[in-house]
């Protein structure tokens, strides 16, 4: 009977050490030198291979150029994956491109755009699979709402609408917090009105590491930008500001 129980013991050990941290780190505004270094760090990895996923700009060349000179003297192996490709040139799968990868970083622009190129491209899927083998994914702006069940979005004409998200994250986002007037006041209505679930809302220069879904750590580039936890209680909206690290 011990040696069963002792047997059990080192199954169980094995098993819960072998289990994959899956590692979210979302940021309110665009991608910046410095959220590219603690995504960086987040993998762990010496020199990490970095993807950055400009499909909410059309893979917009500006963009891109802008990447890579971020990234010029950082320790990393930066990549792109656009999806305005052509099958004769594309060599790999987007699921292919994605599990190489150590970090997936995703660029803003239009969520709702992105979001139906991810789906008919299957994308959504590989960035699951990618997420659930421990790959760290990242975003600022439509880069950070999409990981989230939904939020507010200016992808639609004339007004912010509510769009779905991927929903690693099973809460509600607002980026842009503070930047855009229309912003907070609206991401608070529409927790009252139960048309978002309680969630997490981060200026442009702050950002939240979630682990496993939970919140881990919030970080900004300023000591004027914060991240906040807003959720409805008694028919009233809570505004809990996150204790923040300031990184460099």
């Amino acid at each position: 009977m011990k040696k069963i129980l002792f047997f059990l013991f080192i199954l169980i050990t094995t098993v819960t050490s072998s289990q994959t941290d899956k590692k979210a780190f979302v940021y309110g505004g665009q991608i910046t030198k410095e959220f590219i270094k603690y995504t960086a760090n987040l993998t762990t990895k010496e020199k990490p291979k970095i993807c950055f996923l400009p499909t909410a700009t059309a893979d917009n060349q500006r963009y891109i150029n802008y990447w890579y000179e971020l990234c010029s003297d950082l320790d990393i192996e930066p990549k792109v994956m656009t999806v305005w490709i052509n099958s004769s040139t594309q060599k790999q799968t987007f699921e292919e491109i994605l599990l190489e990868m150590d970090a997936i970083i995703v660029g803003g622009g239009n969520t709702l755009n992105m979001l139906a190129i991810w789906k008919a491209q299957k994308i959504d899927a590989a960035l699951q699979k990618a997420y659930e083998k421990g790959i760290v994914m990242a975003g600022g702006s439509a880069g950070s709402l999409c990981w989230f069940n939904a939020g507010t979005t200016d992808s639609r004409p004339k007004e912010l609408t509510i769009v779905k998200g991927l929903g690693f994250l099973n809460y509600s986002h607002c980026p842009h917090y503070h930047s855009e007037k229309s912003r907070k006041p609206l991401y608070h209505q529409n927790i009252l009105d139960k048309k978002l679930t309680n969630g997490y809302a981060c200026d442009d220069r702050s950002g939240i590491l979630f682990i496993n879904g939970k919140v881990k750590n919030s970080v900004s580039l300023d000591s004027e930008s914060f991240s906040y936890y807003v959720y409805e209680e008694n028919g009233k909206i809570i505004e809990e500001k996150l204790h923040t690290e300031i990184i460099r």
